[in-house]
């Protein structure tokens, strides 16, 4: 199993990145997939969810309007779409696989906000 997810970097305030999160080796169409983040000093936080099927979403109140995560399951891959970012949206950013208790956590990608 893997999650593998890429697209981070450094960029402006106000600018945009595009998260990708490819997974093999389970059934991806089958599980919901989240993106999380964890910057220095603070708890992981759940930033957007999607569901298996991708109908139902769901985004931290501050990223909302911002975020959008959005899933190709042809693909295997679910993305974050963050646009606006903003110097407090620096993290590490996980993507988490969940499906009837099987759980699965991705390595993480850095994104850094900074003029």
């Amino acid at each position: 199993v893997q999650l593998v997810e890429s697209g981070g970097g450094l960029v402006q305030p106000g600018g945009s990145l595009r998260l990708s999160c490819a997974a093999s080796g389970f059934t991806f169409s089958s599980y919901g997939m989240t993106w999380y983040r964890q910057a220095p000093g603070k708890e992981r936080e759940l930033v957007a969810s999607i569901s298996s099927v991708g109908g139902i979403t769901n985004y931290a109140d501050s990223v909302k309007g911002r975020f959008t995560i959005s899933r190709d399951n042809a693909k295997n891959t679910v993305y974050l779409q963050m646009n606006s970012l903003k110097s407090e949206d620096t993290a590490v950013y996980y993507c988490y696989a969940t499906f009837r208790g099987y759980n699965y956590w991705g390595q993480g990608t850095q994104v850094t906000v900074s003029s």
